[in-house]
């Protein structure tokens, strides 16, 4: 039994968790992509059963009370970490092999229900292991390494397969080794995590409370479909992405195939470059702006502007498939413009949820939202291989353009509240606390808050 109380200041795990948290999920959704085109599986093959990997998101809402009933929520952290490290080395183990597609899909399955579940585990241990203060203070520190995270797997890890390509000749080899080196990784992170993650006194399960839990389970499921326009919510949350739904499963493809096939020809490295470095670090630009705007001028002032800049992007995939230029930089600043849209305009979605969870169940109620949000994504990703092997990169990313027309008139659908998402000015902390999260700095002579970790002026000390 975990009873032991424990405290480890937040930088000793939060940062390790959250990158923890990003990998899986980078892998199973887009890493497996890359995997599948550098080994000849056809495009229909590689979007339709990659897009059946977004089920456990979609399914996630209805088994998280599961985690609150059985065991602690640092034991669910640390043991699924250890299972997705074996998982990750069992790929490993099975590219070599002749029913490798076969193997593989199960076992990044197998790692997509570990991952969604290690979702919900995380996000609750972050609330126990941290006081408010902490929560908020380490809020961006969770979402940045989340962020290194999808960097360090759809980009440096690609770079690294295409090197190790490059240099042997040997695809099959260049990736058993990537995800060997991966699933050693993760398991250092595991081991970290079962050292170092704090034994909050309040992280201790629910049995007692298992039946009302599913009593209110069910409300809270029917309260959520009792919502008022919860028609035109629906229809937001599946449509608002339905071009990028198609078109996320396509790019590395794309980028991949040969030039006589429609594609751009670029090696494993290049697109580990171009759409996994610089491509996800202006997609996590377009984010940071798109927040920054819409808590200065709230989510109505810019709804509009975000829909037309997270679709009119798209158009440069279809100059990418016209024109199929040879320079990577123009390649590159391509999708640094389509991703940075993307980014942007993704913060009306995320508000939007945020909007909807809004009452009394508002954890579960946003749950729910991203559930919707995985199906979203899922259902139209399962058809875009096929549909792009009938009609060419051309005629598919033409139609990936027509696919945004959903997204503008959903977006006529939903009524936003004037000033909603618009940061209020917070009063200035007052003499002697932490002017980063208010903490009283009576007598610290450390010049470090305590709580927040951060740099403390002596002026601020009484």
């Amino acid at each position: 039994m975990e009873t032991r109380t424990t405290t480890r200041h937040p930088w000793a795990w939060v940062p390790t968790l959250y990158f923890a948290q990003g990998i899986p999920y980078v892998v199973v959704m887009t890493v497996s992509v890359i995997l599948y085109k550098r080994l000849h599986i056809s495009n229909t093959q590689i979007a339709l059963w990659t897009s059946w990997l977004y089920l456990p998101w979609v399914l996630k809402p209805l088994w998280s009370p599961f985690v609150d009933l059985l065991g602690t929520k640092r034991r669910w952290v640390v043991v699924l970490q250890g299972v997705i490290g074996a998982i990750l080395a069992c790929v490993a183990l099975t590219i070599p092999t002749a029913r490798f597609f076969q193997y593989t899909i199960a076992l990044f399955w197998l790692m997509a229900f570990s991952s969604a579940t290690h979702d919900i585990a995380a996000d609750g241990f972050y609330m126990l292991g941290l006081t408010e203060r902490q929560q908020a203070a380490f809020v961006g520190i969770r979402s940045t390494f989340y962020r290194v995270a999808m960097i360090s797997g759809q980009g440096a890890l690609v770079v690294f397969a295409g090197l190790i390509e490059d240099y042997s000749g040997n695809i099959r080899l260049a990736w058993s080794l990537t995800f060997g080196v991966l699933a050693v990784i993760f398991l250092g992170a595991f081991a970290w995590h079962a050292l170092i993650l704090p034994r909050p006194a309040t992280d201790t399960p629910h049995r007692q409370a298992a039946g009302r839990l599913w009593a209110d389970f069910f409300n809270v499921f029917a309260e959520f479909f009792r919502k008022e326009r919860i028609g035109a919510i629906i229809a937001f949350l599946l449509l608002y992405r339905l071009a990028e739904a198609q078109l996320v499963k396509l790019i590395s493809p794309f980028l991949l195939d040969t030039r006589a096939q429609g594609g751009l020809g670029l090696s494993t490295s290049q697109v580990g470059l171009a759409y996994g470095t610089v491509g996800v670090i202006a997609l996590t630009i377009g984010g940071i702006l798109g927040g920054v705007v819409v808590s200065r001028h709230g989510l109505r002032a810019w709804l509009w502007p975000m829909v037309f800049i997270i679709h009119l992007p798209d158009l440069m995939f279809v100059l990418l498939s016209q024109f199929q230029p040879s320079s990577l930089g123009l390649v590159t600043t391509a999708i640094a413009v389509e991703q940075f849209g993307y980014g942007f305009g993704f913060t009306a979605y995320m508000m939007f949820m945020i909007l909807v969870a809004q009452g009394k169940h508002k954890t579960a109620h946003y749950a729910l939202c991203t559930g919707f949000m995985a199906l979203g994504m899922m259902l139209p990703g399962m058809y875009s291989g096929w549909l792009q092997e009938t009609i060419g990169y051309r005629g598919f990313f033409l139609w990936v353009v027509i696919s945004t027309l959903p997204g503008f008139l959903v977006a006529t659908l939903v009524r936003i509240p004037e000033g909603f998402g618009r940061k209020e000015e917070a009063p200035p902390a007052p003499s002697g606390h932490c002017l980063e999260c208010g903490y009283d700095l009576t007598g610290n002579v450390s010049g470090v808050c305590p709580e927040c970790g951060k740099p403390v002026p002596a002026a601020a000390v009484k």
